[in-house]
């Protein structure tokens, strides 16, 4: 499936918006990389183990979207969007949404 965050695919005409779709996801941090996090706080540096939950909860929410996509018959989203949001206190979402669409067969040469 063709994910792009422009609103057209070079060389490939849509031929219908099927809508849009989304998908999420909601992490938690744990115990043992907040310890390790406050540890980087101290010395500074970037904090891998955020770093690796958030692209963990991104690849997941881009997966429930594609699924989302696919049940309507796309062949690929535009328009694709990143947001997220603290919803508790160690707590965030990663929400990923575009449009849904067919693609046209793009007329032969000849």
């Amino acid at each position: 499936m063709i994910l792009v965050t422009s609103d057209e695919i070079p060389g490939q005409p849509v031929g219908e918006a099927l809508g849009m779709v989304r998908g999420s996801s909601v992490r938690a941090r744990n115990l043992g990389r907040d310890i390790v996090a406050t540890l980087k706080n101290v010395v500074g540096g970037e904090v891998e183990e955020y770093t690796k939950l958030l692209a963990e909860a991104r690849e997941q929410a881009l997966d429930r979207m594609q699924a989302q996509a696919r049940s309507k018959g796309a062949d690929a989203v535009v328009a694709i969007r990143f947001s997220s949001s603290q919803i508790a206190s160690g707590a965030a979402e990663i929400l990923v949404y575009g449009t849904a669409v067919k693609l046209s067969q793009a007329p032969t040469p000849g």
